[in-house]
């Protein structure tokens, strides 16, 4: 690992060596973190054509993929034919000294290329060998390809996602099983490191979409246990705790979490009684918060006319000076402009080579003494190629041979795999 120094100016993991297989989301978003947190992060693309998220076309940033640009910031890139016995041979020599390996490609198939994890615990006894995989690497489904829909489905996600029973299941708007995969498969990594500092010995990190997606339900799994109930969708309900849900205004929406008994009390001091029915405050059917959840329906309904009457921005202000957690319901592009957002650095911008200055999202953990930072922006194909080589003890002559066989791509060589 690297000194304090280095750390104090790269982040909490500078020194660290991470050879990144993967692609798409789930392992990228992974390695994404560990770059931010300042490992170096050597992104390996297949060829021909690299990630697949170069292909999730439009939106593009002149010609190149948005998708990608967002999910590869921060990591050298180079490209390598894993098909061909020179590719293999620059791959077993990055993985000589690396610290870890991230990949997620179906169970066998490294394997097959001659890289599984007993081969590799061989070559490296020190290597984190983390898989993110669709399923993970036992179990009856452990040889099935996975997607985000398909365990947001399998997970029990899109049965508790929606506007209510009786209508059909809706998928989470953001890929919520891939995105969190990386995140666990990052303290999964984190973790090993830790333990190896103590042995002296890496291992596999295994984890899964469907694992990411089963764990969003703590909440509507512990309804189940206890009642034998499998609960479904209520829109932005709580399963627990009402109110807790979004409320249509005057000129919008805006969230209210009044969920414990205090904050329900404030929130019907600043509601005001109404014109007609019983005051909020002496109705038993909102008495307690089990009361509330027993008359759920019957509290939507009592609320709503009432958070009508005021433009949004009357009520969160009004919400906020009672001391009731609130929120407007923001679009993503007025989530980029929030003054919140923005003051805790979670959107950035980083210079590419072909496409300029690009946006993306922040490091959404601060460290107060090596923090960590999106300090370059995604390769093109095969980018650092010639660099990574060299830093192998591949010369340049070396290189330029791989490069006109077509198992490695070096941008600018005149005979570089374009297949």
């Amino acid at each position: 690992m690297a000194n304090v120094e280095e750390q104090k100016t790269q982040g909490p993991l500078a020194g660290l060596k991470v050879i990144d297989l993967s692609h798409v989301m789930a392992g990228p978003t992974c390695s994404m973190l560990l770059a931010d947190m300042g490992a170096d992060v050597i992104k390996v693309e297949k060829l021909p054509g690299g990630d697949d998220s170069r292909r999730m076309v439009p939106p593009t940033v002149s010609e190149e993929s948005a998708a990608f640009l967002i999910m590869n910031r921060n990591k050298r890139g180079i490209a390598l034919d894993l098909k061909t016995e020179a590719g293999r041979k620059v791959l077993s020599r990055l993985l000589e000294d690396a610290d870890v390996l991230i990949e997620n490609y179906r169970r066998g198939t490294m394997e097959r290329m001659g890289f599984g994890y007993d081969a590799l615990h061989a070559l490296n006894p020190r290597l984190i060998y983390c898989s993110i995989s669709g399923f993970g690497r036992t179990g009856p489904y452990a040889d099935r390809g996975g997607f985000d829909l398909v365990t947001q489905g399998m997970s029990g996600l899109m049965s508790i996602t929606g506007e209510g029973p009786g209508r059909p299941p809706v998928k989470s708007g953001a890929p919520v099983t891939d995105i969190t995969a990386g995140i666990l498969a990052c303290v999964g990594l984190l973790a090993a490191l830790h333990s190896r500092a103590s042995t002296g010995l890496g291992q596999m990190v295994d984890t899964s979409l469907f694992e990411a997606g089963i764990v969003h339900t703590y909440w509507q799994s512990a309804i189940c246990f206890a009642t034998g109930i499998a609960p479904g969708p209520m829109g932005t309900a709580h399963p627990l705790n009402a109110p807790y849900q979004a409320f249509p205004t005057a000129d919008g929406w805006i969230t209210v979490g009044a969920a414990n008994q205090g904050n329900w009390q404030r929130l019907i001091e600043v509601l005001g009684a109404p014109e007609s029915g019983p005051k909020l405050s002496d109705d038993p059917r909102f008495a307690t918060n089990a009361d509330r959840m027993r008359n759920l329906p019957a509290l939507q309904a009592a609320l709503t006319p009432l958070f009508k009457v005021r433009t949004s921005a009357e009520w969160l202000r009004l919400l906020e000076d009672a001391g009731v957690p609130a929120g407007p319901v923001l679009d993503i592009a007025q989530m980029h402009r929030d003054p919140q957002a923005l003051a805790r650095e979670m959107i950035v911008e980083t210079t590419h080579p072909v496409a300029g200055r690009v946006p993306s999202l922040g490091l959404p953990i601060k460290f107060s003494e090596t923090p960590g930072s999106v300090r370059r922006a995604a390769p093109v194909l095969g980018q650092h190629t010639r660099e990574v080589l060299r830093e192998h003890g591949f010369s340049d002559a070396e290189a330029d041979e791989m490069a006109a066989q077509g198992a490695v791509k070096i941008p600018g060589t005149e005979k570089a795999n374009t297949r």
